[in-house]
C-alpha cells in the first residue's frame, strides 16, 4: 500500500466519527481517575486509600456480563437514534447527572457518598465503552482489514483527546477554582459529548439478519413463554461465547484470552499510581497539566498516527512484540525520574516515551481485538475482551498504593511493573501464528 493511499484511509469520514466517541470513551477517565486521584491527594487521603478507591474500576473488567443487552434491548423512546447510539446518550446523560452532584460535596468529609457516585459514574461509563466499541466495529466490521489500524488509532487519539485536553483544564484550574468548580467545568465536557453523539451517524449492520438466522436454530425452544424467554436468553448470553469458540477452537481461545489478561498489567499498574507519583516528587497541579495532559496528549496523537502507519506494514504480530517490549522498558524511566527528583527535563522525556511506548502497544492491542470479533455480537465479544484485558487493569492494579506503601519504593514498584509485562510476552510468542493468521481470514462473519 502506498502512503497515498495508507493517507486516504484517514479521510475517511467514518474515522472522524470514531474519533469523537473515543474522546467520550477517554473523558469519564478524568472524572474518575486522573482528577478524582488528584483531588483525594490534596485533601489528605493516603495512597493505600486512593489505590483502593479505585477498584471502582472494576466495572470495567465486568461489563461483558450487561453487553449482550447492547445487543439485543432496544431503549424505548432513544432508539430512533439507532442500537449503538441510543446506549451511549442514555449512559452519558447518567454521567452527566452524577457529575454535577459530585461537584456539590467534599470526599474529604463525604468519602462514601464520592465513592457511590464515582461508581455510578464507573458503570454509565463501562456501559458507554461497549456501545462506543461497538459503534466503531460494526462501522469497519465488512471495510478492508487495513481499515483497522487505523480506526483503531483514530479511537487511540480519541481516547488520549478526551482524557487529556479536559483533565489539563482539570489540573490547570484546580488551585485557582477549587475542584469542586472543576467538576462543573467538567459536568460541561459531558454535555458537549453528549451533543457529538447526536451529530455522529448510526452504523449500518447486518447484525438484526444475523441473529435472526441465529434464532432460527433454537425455534424449538419457542412453544410457551418460558421456552421463548430461555431461547432469549441462551442467544443473548451464550452464542456470543459460543461463535468465538467455534471460530478460534477452545484452546487458541483460552490462550487468547490468558493473553489479553496479561498484556497491559503492568501499564495499569504504572498508571493507577502516576499522579500520586508526580506530586510526591514534588511536581505541582500546573506542572502535572503540562507535561502529563499537554505534552503527553501532543505525543499521543502523533505517535499513535506514526504507530498505525507502522502496525499497517508489520502486522499484528509484530506490533503487539514491538509494542510491548517497548511499553515493559519505559517504566524504568520513572525509576530514574524516581531517584532524580523533580527534574523538568527527564519529566517530560520520559512523557514522551510512555507515550510513544502506549500509542504503538495500543493501536496493536486494538486491532488485534477488533480482527477477533464476529458481526452477529459485536458489542458482546469485544466487551469479554475488553474485560478479560481490564481485570487486571483494574482489578489487581487497585493494590498498587499498597504495594508502595509496604516496599517504601517507588524504584522497586516500576522495576515491578516492567517485569509484569513479561509473561504476557512470552505467551504471545506461543500463539503467534493464529494471530498472524486474522489478516489473512475473514473474521468478522
Amino acid at each position: 500500500m502506498t502512503l497515498h493511499e495508507t493517507v486516504r484511509i484517514y479521510l475517511d469520514r467514518r474515522m472522524l466519527w470514531v474519533f469523537l466517541m473515543g474522546c467520550a470513551s477517554g473523558f469519564p477517565w478524568v472524572l474518575i481517575g486522573s482528577a478524582m486521584s488528584g483531588w483525594l491527594k490534596d485533601a489528605g487521603l493516603t495512597r493505600t486509600a486512593i489505590g483502593f478507591f479505585g477498584s471502582i474500576f472494576v466495572v470495567y473488567a465486568i461489563n461483558f456480563l450487561w453487553a449482550p443487552l447492547l445487543d439485543r434491548v432496544k431503549l424505548p423512546g432513544l432508539i430512533v437514534l439507532g442500537q449503538r447510539r441510543s446506549w451511549i446518550f442514555f449512559a452519558q446523560a447518567l454521567m452527566l447527572g452524577l457529575t454535577c452532584l459530585i461537584a456539590t460535596i467534599d470526599p474529604a468529609i463525604s468519602i462514601l457518598t464520592t465513592s457511590l457516585l464515582a461508581l455510578g459514574i464507573a458503570i454509565a461509563s463501562a456501559t458507554q465503552d461497549v456501545a462506543i466499541d461497538a459503534f466503531r466495529i460494526d462501522h469497519f466490521s465488512q471495510a478492508p482489514k487495513h481499515f483497522l489500524p487505523a480506526a483503531s488509532a483514530m479511537a487511540v487519539i480519541g481516547w488520549w483527546t478526551g482524557y487529556s485536553l479536559p483533565g489539563y483544564v482539570a489540573f490547570r484550574y484546580a488551585d485557582s477554582l477549587g475542584w469542586s468548580g472543576v467538576y462543573w467545568i467538567l459536568a460541561g465536557f459531558v454535555a458537549a459529548l453528549m451533543l457529538a453523539t447526536l451529530w455522529v451517524h448510526e452504523p449500518e449492520s447486518d447484525r438484526d439478519a444475523l441473529q435472526a438466522e441465529i434464532t432460527a436454530q433454537y425455534r424449538g425452544l419457542s412453544t410457551t413463554p418460558w421456552q421463548r424467554l430461555i431461547r432469549w436468553l441462551v442467544i443473548t448470553v451464550w452464542e456470543p461465547l459460543a461463535e468465538f469458540l467455534r471460530r478460534n477452537g477452545l484452546q487458541t481461545a483460552l490462550y487468547i484470552l490468558l493473553f489479553v489478561f496479561l498484556f497491559k498489567i503492568g501499564e495499569a499498574f504504572l498508571g493507577r499510581m502516576s499522579i500520586v507519583f508526580y506530586k510526591e516528587v514534588g511536581f505541582s497541579n500546573a506542572q502535572i497539566a503540562d507535561y502529563t495532559k499537554m505534552l503527553g496528549w501532543a505525543a499521543t496523537v502523533g505517535f499513535t498516527l506514526l504507530g498505525s502507519f507502522i502496525n499497517v506494514r508489520l502486522g499484528v504480530v509484530k506490533g503487539l512484540l514491538i509494542g510491548g517490549s517497548a511499553m515493559a522498558l519505559s517504566n524504568l524511566m520513572f525509576a530514574w525520574m524516581a531517584v532524580a527528583g523533580p527534574q523538568e527535563w527527564l519529566f517530560a522525556a520520559t512523557i514522551l516515551v510512555d507515550n510513544f511506548t502506549t500509542a504503538f502497544s495500543s493501536v496493536a492491542f486494538v486491532s488485534f481485538l477488533t480482527a477477533l470479533t464476529g458481526r452477529a455480537f459485536s458489542a458482546s465479544q469485544y466487551a469479554l475482551l475488553a474485560s478479560i484485558g481490564n481485570l487486571g487493569r483494574t482489578t489487581l492494579a487497585s493494590g498498587s498504593g499498597w504495594f508502595v506503601d509496604l516496599t517504601g519504593s517507588w524504584v522497586l514498584f516500576f522495576i515491578l511493573t516492567t517485569i509484569l509485562v513479561i509473561p504476557g510476552l512470552l505467551l504471545l510468542l506461543t500463539i503467534r501464528q493464529r494471530i498472524a493468521s486474522l489478516k489473512n481470514e475473514d473474521t468478522h462473519g
